[in-house]
């Protein structure tokens, strides 16, 4: 049986005043829509009535999820993986100034075919990988002799371990929320730092595209963070903010993705303009931008 998640309280407060606020379609896979609620309390948005984790598999098996497959369709395919190249460098020099670490101990989870872990591991980090998806691991391999861990072995980790966590677009799509992070805060050592990226549903192109926003990416996409949702997700797990990052580069990716899903076509001239808006927008105020870069102190 295809066991279904629906929420009645919200999986980050427990607050009971949810409701549906719009209907998302799955672009990539499936075809299937979905409802999106969202939190009076703390303003979590989260996607209602997705899969269960072990039934949830078939909805990656997209040719466009290039995280997982490594290939380049299309010219937006083309793009993604040109200026993912380019932020691998950022990544990393952005970790060593908010850490002061250099070559210190880190975990990466997600970590897709292992380019972020490659970077780091050339520069002399102790880096270890965690991605779930067979493929993807094979790949790390293949591309970069990296053996990565499978998923079972996050729980096996010991705790105090590492001085820098990582999640790149990765905690939207975990199903135990509450546990993963009170996991994560276990596994960083007492005075290390968690960066946290995923997409900010209260940023201008959001707004602009509406149930079109290609990072709301049902069911894929469990839960869809604002800043709110966040601080409060990361409070009641004993943690702090420390800093709000901003990743600008999404903004043109998720816009160009979103005419697409909108019009059937890529406009290019328009998202372009529609990211640049975006951007001006967040200017000064990293809360405001397509995706955001969570700081974050044990």
């Amino acid at each position: 049986m295809n066991e279904r998640v629906h929420y009645t309280y919200c999986p980050v407060c427990g607050s009971g005043d949810i409701k549906n606020v719009l209907s998302v379609k799955d672009h990539a896979v499936s075809g299937e829509t979905f409802p999106v609620a969202e939190c009076g309390s703390c303003s979590l948005r989260f996607t209602q009535d997705v899969p269960g984790a072990e039934y949830i598999a078939p909805y990656y098996k997209s040719v466009d999820y290039i995280s997982h497959t490594d290939k380049s369709k299309g010219l937006i395919g083309i793009l993604y993986k040109k200026v993912r190249n380019r932020t691998l460098i950022r990544k990393r020099k952005l970790i060593e100034q908010e850490t002061g670490c250099k070559k210190c101990n880190l975990l990466d989870i997600g970590s897709g075919t292992g380019a972020f872990i490659n970077e780091m591991i050339r520069q002399g980090w102790q880096a270890t990988g965690i991605e779930p998806d067979d493929g993807a691991r094979s790949l790390a391999k293949k591309l970069y002799g990296i053996d990565m861990e499978n998923e079972g072995r996050f729980y096996q980790l010991p705790a105090d371990s590492f001085d820098v966590i990582t999640l790149w677009h990765v905690l939207e799509h975990i199903h135990d929320l509450a546990g993963y992070v009170q996991r994560l805060k276990l596994l960083l050592k007492k005075n290390g730092k968690l960066f946290i990226a995923v997409p900010n549903y209260t940023s201008l192109d959001a707004r602009i595209f509406k149930e079109f926003w290609a990072a709301y990416d049902v069911p894929k996409h469990l839960y869809h963070f604002s800043p709110r949702s966040m601080q409060r997700l990361i409070e009641i797990n004993g943690m702090k903010i420390i800093r709000y990052l901003p990743m600008w580069y999404d903004s043109f990716y998720i816009s160009l993705l979103s005419s697409r899903y909108k019009t059937g076509k890529s406009r290019w001239i328009a998202s372009l303009c529609n990211g640049l808006r975006s951007n001006i927008n967040a200017w000064g105020k990293a809360t405001n931008c397509s995706s955001i870069i969570y700081v974050i102190s044990n």
